[in-house]
């Protein structure tokens, strides 16, 4: 009998005890049994390696960066000691249903699709509740535009096939500490499609220390670079789609602005929109309350 494929789960951490021993948990507990843990601890000061070495399994394999770098120069770092034929992603806050590999290596029977994602479960700690993040069928096949307009892809979610990723000339680019899934991503749906598991296979948990939501100026710039980096890349420049890119994360940036009092720094992120739908949007919200901003932000 052929064994199924081995997975690589590429796993960074900086500071993750708190929520460590979950995400390993689920990684533990799930119904494919064939993958590996690559751990790439970014010389966390807490308890983190104690944590993970107190496990006693040889799936699990743990790394010691040797200098910190920023998260997706570490990602690079933790993928050139995988061995998988797939490619999986999971941060130490977050966690998967058992059944999530299983669902998604299937669908790779079709050898064009070179990624898969799922849905997956928003949880909010700190009030205590959580939420579908896609309330809509998630487009499959060759996705690329829809990509570029709708972003939709968790990289919780994600399993990648690792023949697709040796081909490019580098795989994720060191220089982004954010957006660095979507730079990887645009560049692989360029060549394969997308199938997706519909229903909701891992959690998504906010918190305070969340990187993505630390910095929404930092996300902006990133994305304005990935423009400029991306307009040279015919595949992905001459989609119609590709100048929306930014326009949801200024949107954001906007509606952060406006419910910390900077309707300067606003009114010129408004300036910089072109007409559509975010500009008729962030023209109504400022109009709005604070209280009222603060529910459109969540």
């Amino acid at each position: 009998m052929k064994q199924k494929p081995l997975v690589s789960i590429i796993m960074n951490c900086f500071n993750g005890e708190k929520y460590l021993k979950h995400a390993v948990n689920s990684v533990l507990a799930q119904s494919y049994t064939n993958w590996e843990i690559i751990f790439w601890d970014n010389q966390s000061t807490d308890r983190s390696a104690s944590i993970f070495n107190n496990y006693d399994d040889s799936r699990l394999r743990y790394f010691y960066a040797p200098t910190h770098t920023l998260l997706y120069d570490a990602r690079n770092w933790a993928i050139q000691e995988s061995n998988g034929e797939f490619l999986a992603f999971l941060d130490v806050d977050d966690w998967w249903l058992p059944e999530k590999l299983e669902k998604q290596i299937i669908l790779f029977e079709d050898e064009e699709v070179g990624l898969v994602c799922s849905n997956y479960q928003i949880v909010n700690e700190s009030k205590n509740k959580n939420w579908t993040a896609f309330n809509y069928p998630l487009p499959t096949g060759w996705v690329l535009n829809q990509i570029l307009k709708k972003y939709y892809v968790g990289l919780l979610t994600l399993v990648i096939r690792k023949s697709a990723v040796d081909k490019l000339p580098y795989i994720c680019n060191p220089d982004y500490n954010l957006i660095g899934d979507f730079d990887l991503v645009t560049r692989l749906l360029s060549k394969y499609k997308l199938d997706c598991v519909q229903e909701s296979l891992a959690f998504y948990r906010i918190h305070g220390s969340n990187e993505s939501s630390k910095n929404q100026e930092l996300h902006i710039l990133e994305i304005s670079r990935w423009i400029e980096s991306s307009s040279s890349n015919k595949e992905i420049s001459i989609l119609s789609n590709f100048n929306c890119v930014i326009e949801p994360y200024i949107y954001s940036q906007a509606i952060h602005k406006l419910i910390n009092h900077d309707r300067k720094k606003s009114y010129e992120l408004f300036a910089g929109l072109s007409w559509g739908v975010f500009k008729i949007r962030l023209f109504f919200a400022m109009f709005l309350p604070v209280f009222v901003l603060k529910k459109i932000k969540n």
